[in-house]
């Protein structure tokens, strides 16, 4: 009993310090938002104040960036998902002796970091005028995303009967009608998770606006928030956590508008009874 008393002691203290390290910089990130003097120490303010907010819900520093960022990622996110959705497709359904090479390629091209392939990239864009574009820059968000998105978004709809689209052929159904009517709406929640995945990888990239973006009117949110670190080390913390606490709030909302699909499960239990 005592070693067992001890083993449950011990794993207790490893859970509880796991949930510190993700606690504190949250309760920081809350605390220091309505602290005019926000340092990087984690206290509670002598009065709470809403200036940082104040100072930091302008067209220049929020509302633009936070657009641009919601056209950015919210267009590369619908292209990656539909594109995923054609490609998974044909390799869920149609079986050869090439399709398990193929999706170990695919895994592969996740591997590959981002930094590797931009300046190959930002070349090619200065060449066919792709460079400082929102459209081009959405557009290799998606291809970026895309390898991954196309590897997950198969595995879920394996879980899809093929009986159910053999009935739905057999009453006259295209593979297409098949596809959006029977296969989609069974794998809802799968489609779920490679959409909030995606959103939420692509609405965090730094790198890629920063280095394809040029003007500052179309600058994402992602990269908009460097201007908060000044020179000589000087940043603006208590505007630092108000400016992140809005950038999270469009993750969380799509979580929150579409997470209740995440526990509906497949309900296939009877689809393929009789």
């Amino acid at each position: 009993m005592r070693r067992t008393t001890r083993a449950r002691l011990a794993a207790n203290a490893a859970l509880l310090l796991t949930a510190a390290a993700f606690a504190i910089p949250l309760v920081w990130l809350l605390l220091a938002s309505v602290d005019t003097a926000a340092d990087l120490r984690v206290r509670v303010p002598s009065s709470l104040t809403a200036d940082n907010f104040d100072a930091v819900l302008t067209d220049e520093i929020t509302f633009t960036p936070m657009l641009n960022s919601l056209l950015l990622c919210g267009g590369a996110t619908l292209l990656t998902v539909v594109c995923a959705v054609l490609a998974a497709y044909p390799l869920s359904r149609h079986h050869s002796r090439w399709g398990r090479p193929y999706l170990l390629t695919i895994l592969f091209t996740t591997c590959l970091p981002i930094t590797a392939v931009m300046v190959p990239v930002y070349g090619l864009f200065v060449q066919v005028n792709l460079i400082d574009t929102m459209y081009g820059t959405g557009l290799f968000l998606a291809t970026s995303q895309l390898p991954f998105s196309i590897w997950l978004m198969k595995n879920f709809m394996d879980g899809v009967p093929v009986v159910l689209e053999e009935a739905a052929w057999t009453d006259g159904a295209s593979s297409l009608q098949t596809l959006t009517r029977v296969v989609l709406p069974l794998m809802g929640p799968g489609l779920t998770v490679v959409t909030i995945y995606t959103f939420i990888q692509l609405w965090g990239n730094f790198f890629v606006p920063f280095m394809l973006l040029l003007s500052p009117e179309q600058l994402p949110a992602s990269v908009s928030i460097f201007s908060f670190f000044g020179n000589y080390g000087s940043v603006i913390y208590g505007q630092l956590a108000a400016f992140s606490i809005l950038y999270s709030a469009p993750v969380l909302v799509l979580y929150l508008l579409i997470a209740r699909r995440l526990g509906g499960g497949f309900a296939l239990g009877g689809a393929v009874k009789g």
